[in-house]
């Protein structure tokens, strides 16, 4: 093995996705690294520890104390010995498990025995993947540091449509790499534009209208993209949150301040990410002077507001890789995919606000990705773990 070489352990828990795990091994083995399966009694069910053992080169584990292993402890062994440990297909049952930190099996003990990073790709029935234990499960996973990849959206084995999926091979590929080599600044030498935050559109002197928008995403963003190599200009209404280090804040207040410093922006751009939440509509006319109580009803005449995200992805020139954002408060994946198209984006990051917990002003969120041929959903986490997921998942699409 060379120096730069990792050793991976790939968990095999019984689901119909395990045939998809002969490819994974291959493409991580051409990739340079070391590849050990260990499988579950379910997952033998599905594809043979023969093919596995064929496509790794390395005989297969799949009993707790195996008496061929060092002192029989071979939990111990594939614990010390993993760069990264991998769970693919990860099932509802093995994540239930995970989570209430359960080890009856050879997987599910070295899961807790190990030092090293561990990661799943969630793979079962849209229904259970939407079940709230299911989602509980996940996100305590996650607030451990555990990284969840996937799961894609599409038809099931079962006929059934929607979130659920494994990931495919070279998605799971994408992510070990990253994950192996965090030194590696995935967007170095890329310039990123993102707007966050809302807009304030004002009546008078004194008033506003605007709406619940934090910046809490859109400043995460900013963030992640810094500690992936960018060169980052944030364009921001005055929320009371810190530039990030590193970061050049460009402070705005109407959406039509913020058009004007995101079309300057854009072409200067190698990504703009508009996550901004801004208005839809101004008002006409600003009154010069604080306007005064006239009688019980007030009617103000609005004109609709730029479509920021629109025009940047509209650019003939220098146009950059345009990101933008949904948050809806139902039907969010028919909304989000019209966006993507009519907008012409080249990705849009949709969510739920209608979710207590999540969205505005909260700490935590849970994303759907769409591009025009795939998507994939983040379930709930932290804004800041959630912006580095969203970016390094941009990044492979540079790549």
């Amino acid at each position: 093995m060379s120096q730069s070489a990792k050793k991976i352990v790939l968990g095999i828990t019984g689901g119909i996705a395990a045939y998809k795990c002969a490819e994974l091994v291959r493409r991580l083995k051409d990739n340079g690294h070391q590849v050990k399966v260990v499988m579950t009694e379910s997952a033998k069910e599905f594809i043979t520890p023969l093919t596995m053992q064929a496509v790794s080169g390395e005989m297969i584990s799949d009993s707790l104390l195996d008496p061929s292993a060092e002192a029989a402890m071979g939990h111990i062994e594939f614990a010390k010995w993993a760069d990264l440990i991998l769970v693919a297909p990860a099932t509802a049952n093995t994540i239930a498990k995970m989570a209430a930190g359960i080890a009856d099996d050879l997987l599910t003990t070295l899961l807790l025995a190990t030092p090293a990073k561990v990661a799943i790709a969630p793979a079962m029935n849209q229904q259970m993947y939407k079940h709230a234990a299911t989602q509980a499960n996940l996100s305590l996973l996650a607030s451990r540091g555990i990284a969840i990849w996937g799961p894609g959206v599409g038809e099931q084995a079962c006929g059934d449509v929607g979130a659920g999926r494994m990931l495919e091979p070279h998605e799971l590929v994408a992510h070990c790499l990253a994950a192996l080599s965090p030194e590696v600044p995935l967007l170095a030498g890329k310039t990123v534009t993102i707007t966050a935050g809302p807009t304030r559109e004002a009546l008078d002197p004194v008033r506003f209208i605007s709406n619940h928008s934090s910046g809490k995403m859109g400043f995460a963003l900013a963030e992640a993209a810094l500690k992936l190599g960018a060169k980052v200009t944030l364009i921001a209404e005055p929320v009371s949150l810190s530039t990030p280090q590193g970061a050049t804040r460009i402070n705005v207040d109407s959406a039509l301040d913020m058009r004007a410093a995101a079309l300057e922006q854009a072409v200067q751009s190698d990504i703009f990410i508009g996550c901004a939440a801004v208005a839809d509509y101004r008002p006409a006319v600003v009154a010069e002077q604080k306007m005064k109580k006239q009688g019980d009803e007030l009617t103000i005449t609005m004109v609709k507001n730029p479509d920021i995200i629109a025009e940047v992805a509209h650019l003939t020139e220098n146009r950059p890789y345009t990101v933008g954002f949904a948050a809806e408060t139902q039907d969010v994946a028919n909304y989000a995919k019209g966006k993507l198209k009519n907008k012409k984006l080249d990705m849009i990051c949709a969510n739920d606000v209608s979710r207590e917990g999540l969205g505005f002003n909260a700490d935590s969120n849970a994303l759907t990705l769409f591009w025009q041929d795939e998507s994939v959903e983040l379930p709930q986490s932290d804004k800041k773990e959630l912006a580095l997921t969203v970016l390094k998942r941009l990044a492979t699409k540079l790549s």
